[in-house]
């Protein structure tokens, strides 16, 4: 028996699928029949209901044998997507030749990185490409023995703890890491003090923003991965900093977390905050991020706009991606959005 978020992964092994909804009932029945009502799923199984292919394919492989008509329908590439959060001119973070080394291990290798405002960037690459490491160098309080970091024109490498935070903030792989406090209460209130003259609104609205319904009384180490990611932000975003960092941040998150993750950075995009995200997690990155930096011992080998970069590397494509190959579709809204497009065009017939 697995229990797992993450269904693109391991639904096309298992047997039988019994689906817990959240309301104290469970169903349980072959894999392909449970994922059609199913109201959680991984993209082949979205991609597959909008399709409304039968049996529906559980595997990227299955897909692709019965996306041939689908494919013939759709343009090369998705409609253009309204943004949010588009990145302006500005520069809010510009980091020249940073070094980081372990001893004799060097973990990053003269990395530039250059975030404008309300862009969304993420960092990718294997375990030991130097991901974490860039992004402890870039908020000042890691290893960086080579380089500097401008945001707002100072580095916060330099600068005291509260002054730092005004401008760049880190949520870590462990989120509670940064929780030692007894009580949310006593973290939110601790968070407004440490940031009293920010301008941002109080920690507990910033929570109740992320996360609701989380009591004042409950112990931090008690809430879910979600809740405690949620708890963290809220009290980095106390400072109102203009550049977010956030390190594996969907490690352990369900569907729903990760949905309410993408809406609340979408939130800062907007503010034209920047927010750069090492992860591995390729659907995340495709429904999420405006831009891609892929990393290798502590190189930078690529980066550029994400459609571009998934899209040429089978080991960054998220799943729709490689069943639509070679066109240029990352999640199934886009889809959904150029078949809607299509029928209203003149002329056009779906079939």
């Amino acid at each position: 028996v697995l229990a797992e978020h993450r269904l693109e992964r391991v639904v096309q092994y298992a047997d039988s699928v019994i689906h817990l909804p959240g309301d104290g009932t469970a169903s349980a029945g072959p894999p392909a029949e449970m994922m059609l009502t199913a109201t959680v799923a991984p993209p082949v199984v979205e991609l597959g209901r909008l399709a409304r292919w039968r049996p529906l394919p559980l595997s990227v492989r299955d897909a692709r044998r019965r996306a041939g008509p689908l494919r013939a329908r759709l343009p090369v590439s998705p409609p253009a997507a309204s943004a949010t959060g588009a990145a302006t001119g500005e520069t809010a973070l510009r980091a020249r030749q940073i070094v980081v080394r372990y001893g004799e291990v060097v973990a990053v290798r003269g990395v530039d990185l250059e975030l404008h405002g309300g862009e969304i960037a993420a960092v990718m690459g294997r375990n030991g490409s130097g991901k974490s490491s860039l992004l402890w160098a870039i908020q000042g309080a890691g290893r960086r023995q080579a380089g500097a970091v401008a945001i707002a024109g100072r580095d916060p490498k330099d600068l005291p703890p509260r002054e730092a935070r005004a401008l760049v903030a880190l949520v870590p792989q462990t989120p509670s890491d940064l929780l030692y406090l007894n009580t949310v209460g006593a973290e939110l209130a601790q968070a407004d003090r440490e940031s009293a003259a920010s301008k941002s609104p109080p920690a507990r609205e910033l929570l109740d923003q992320l996360a609701p319904r989380i009591g004042d009384d409950a112990h931090p180490r008690e809430l879910s991965e979600g809740q405690r990611l949620s708890l963290v932000l809220a009290i980095q975003l106390r400072a109102a900093p203009r550049v977010v960092l956030l390190d594996e941040p969907t490690r352990g998150l369900d569907y729903g977390a990760k949905a309410a993750l993408h809406a609340i950075l979408q939130r800062l995009a907007a503010q034209r905050r920047s927010v750069v995200i090492a992860t591995h997690d390729v659907e995340f990155v495709a429904a999420t991020c405006d831009r891609v930096v892929v990393m290798a011992d502590g190189d930078v080998i690529a980066d550029g706009p994400t459609p571009e970069i998934v899209v040429a590397s089978p080991a960054f494509a998220p799943q729709v991606a490689k069943i639509l190959a070679p066109l240029r579709y990352l999640k199934a809204t886009q889809v959904a959005d150029a078949l809607d497009e299509s029928r209203s065009l003149p002329g056009m017939v779906s079939g």
